[in-house]
């Protein structure tokens, strides 16, 4: 209990930047691959002081999303359903940033703008391979499904990664030299201690379905912009893609994912509503920072209508 707490004042502490900064690269460190170290023992050391920070930052998240989680249904077709209304009613939807970028931003605001995305991409294949291990067959195999179709089911061309790699190269976010806001470090930090702490097994599986669930309504309104801008078709494809692709897969993990981990049982539904909460409101966190940086002054942006673009919809955030 002292360390959880001493924990949790070094957060209260910390200033944003700085907390999320460590926590990236620490991110960045455990998961490369590499070779045993000289010291094993101090490596442990350091991973055990940089977890429980991340835990910290973790629990402090949940507790401002948990009595808005603790209203999702513990029946499993109710709990869908209260799921699949974060759509329109969850944190950040609905915001007006979207329609200013396909409308209005000019190509240094796009680039500012996917630099920010970019830095806070955990990689939906790496974290889908994490929170499946040990689930049961069902959602096990659409995760895999899910999985598949982000590495371009084995074709290295059609790998989803790569394809944003690509945008990044093309608009030349490599070479823009601007500081990354700790939102979006703070969105990557989240996604990835979500899935490699299996204490937020379901927290993941929660975060993910959001991803999948929202990111289209997004999505659409990049693309728009950055065709409007001139970006090459192969280039823009990232985005244009997963403002279809991610509609049949929010369809499928609702159904063949939360569905059954609900029914079988129901307590893991207030740690799966949680975790998509705490997906959204970091996204919602970042929507308000980009807005901050980009809107100075304001400018004028026409509201985004959720749920009239079912068809189509937009970004990964």
């Amino acid at each position: 209990m002292q360390h959880n707490a001493l924990s949790d004042r070094a957060v209260a502490r910390a200033e944003p930047a700085t907390l999320h900064d460590r926590l990236a690269k620490f991110n960045h460190i455990r998961l490369s691959a590499a070779l045993p170290s000289s010291d094993v023992a101090e490596g442990l050391a350091e991973e055990f002081d940089q977890r429980r920070l991340e835990c910290a930052f973790v629990d402090r998240e949940r507790r401002a999303v948990a009595s808005r989680a603790a209203e999702a249904p513990r029946d499993a077709a109710r709990f869908t359903g209260w799921f699949e209304a974060l759509k329109v009613d969850g944190p950040g939807q609905g915001d007006p940033l979207f329609s200013w970028l396909a409308e209005s931003a000019s190509l240094e605001e796009m680039r500012w703008f996917v630099k920010q995305e970019a830095a806070g991409e955990a990689g939906f294949e790496d974290l889908t391979a994490l929170a499946q291990l040990k689930l049961p067959p069902r959602p096990k195999l659409e995760m895999a499904r899910n999985y598949w179709d982000e590495m371009g089911r084995g074709n290295e061309k059609g790998m989803h990664g790569p394809m944003l790699t690509a945008l990044v190269r093309a608009l030349g976010v490599e070479n823009l030299h601007v500081p990354l806001v700790w939102e979006s470090l703070a969105l990557g930090n989240l996604m990835m201690a979500l899935a490699v702490n299996r204490c937020y097994a379901f927290h993941a599986i929660g975060a993910l379905g959001a991803i999948e669930l929202t990111a289209p309504t997004r999505a659409v309104h990049v693309a728009h912009g950055l065709k409007r801008l001139g970006v090459a078709r192969a280039a823009r494809h990232y985005f244009a893609l997963h403002s279809i692709l991610d509609l049949q897969h929010s369809e499928s993990w609702n159904r063949e994912v939360l569905a059954p981990l609900v029914a079988e049982s129901p307590a893991v539904a207030t740690a799966i509503a949680e975790g998509a909460l705490l997906r959204l409101t970091a996204g919602a966190r970042c929507f308000a920072r980009y807005r901050t940086h980009l809107w100075a002054p304001p400018r004028p942006a026409r509201a985004l209508r959720p749920d009239r673009t079912r068809a189509s919809s937009g970004s990964r955030s």
